[in-house]
């Protein structure tokens, strides 16, 4: 009954079993402790497999940056054997030193987490298994908008002038993104809400204006050739408000849509990750069959699965790495008492 009010986490409701098992509890919560540290940087979307063991406690950490508009999704499959694994999400704080907010937490015997971002930043990501675990895991980390597209038929590709674009001769910026198409293409609400006006003035020319209420926001549609929705109508996503146009201040342009987002005293944010469409992880074929991977010949150890990612330290022929998992053309590796990543090319399981 105390759960019900109190609402402990996975990880608090799982270390009450481990409170007396001194040596074991200390040596996984230490673990968890010391990945905050951790620098490891990679890009989304991402893919991992590995391998749970219980010579050593680990954790695996990943650090990106997610912007408002952006929805987080984190899964982790294991094999058989179904161990607990706890996924925290943080969000890195700067001040005088950089310190970690703990954000949210998956259920506890799950391996899904979901979030939706409010705030932009570098975000780090903790994935723990329970103690003593043993088994194989596949990790999918990705991020998607939490918006659909504004424009029927139309992605990425048709949006041709961004957020912050100078205008009138540097007088003011563009506070919003312009999507062309084709005159008479469908406008679209991208989420639930209630047409809040509808107008054909100034800049914006026909325009309707849709209110979001569950995220507090307006979200303006601009130059349109006509208008569909009437003020006081719901929506759901994909119904069509509008066509595309170019009224306004649009008459010198092709058609497209002016599409901008404002957030009480915020004022106007940049809509592209609200609707900038994009890709899942392919999933990985794991190759490496060994706890430990043997470099095969010098090798740069790097805080990311990229050739951009800093260099922290290097390794001579036949070092011996402890295998944490793999990418495409990495192996994500440990030594001594750091996390790093290794091309594929550069060792080989042991």
């Amino acid at each position: 009954m105390k759960d019900i009010f109190d609402k402990p986490t996975a990880r608090e409701k799982y270390e009450r079993d481990y409170e007396k098992d001194s040596l074991a509890f200390s040596q996984w919560k230490q673990a968890f402790e010391s990945a905050l540290y951790d620098s490891i940087a990679i890009a989304l979307p991402y893919a991992e497999t590995g391998k749970f063991s219980p010579t050593a406690p680990k954790v695996y950490t990943y650090n990106f940056s997610l912007n408002p508009g952006e929805r987080l999704q984190v899964s982790v499959d294991t094999d058989s054997v179904n161990p607990l694994v706890f996924i925290d999400l943080f969000r890195q704080e700067i001040d005088s030193v950089v310190t970690y907010e703990h954000i949210k937490s998956a259920e506890f015997n799950t391996k899904i987490l979901q979030q939706e971002v409010n705030e932009p930043g570098i975000y780090k990501l903790l994935l723990q298994p329970e103690i003593n675990s043993t088994s194989s895991f596949s990790l999918s980390v990705f991020k998607e908008p939490v918006y659909i597209f504004p424009v029927a038929g139309k992605g990425n590709a048709s949006v041709q002038s961004f957020w912050g674009a100078v205008r009138d001769g540097g007088r003011r910026s563009h506070e919003g993104i312009d999507i062309f198409a084709t005159r008479g293409t469908p406008v679209v609400a991208v989420t639930e809400g209630r047409v809040s006006s509808t107008a054909n003035k100034g800049l914006g020319g026909k325009q309707v204006w849709l209110r979001d209420g569950k995220r507090g926001q307006s979200l303006y549609y601009a130059h349109l050739d006509s208008i569909i929705a009437t003020p006081g109508m719901r929506v759901s996503p994909g119904d069509t408000l509008g066509l595309v146009g170019n009224t306004g201040n649009a008459k010198t342009t092709a058609p497209h849509l002016h599409f901008g987002i404002y957030k009480g005293y915020r004022g106007a944010q940049n809509p592209l990750p609200y609707v900038f469409q994009t890709a899942k992880p392919e999933k990985i074929a794991p190759i490496a069959a060994s706890d430990y991977l043997l470099s095969t010949g010098t090798a740069n150890l790097r805080k990311g699965p990229s050739t951009k990612a800093e260099i922290t330290t290097q390794v001579k022929p036949n070092d011996t790495l402890k295998f944490l998992g793999e990418t495409t053309d990495w192996y994500h590796a440990r030594l001594g008492e750091e996390n790093f990543y290794i091309h594929k090319s550069l060792a080989r399981p042991l």
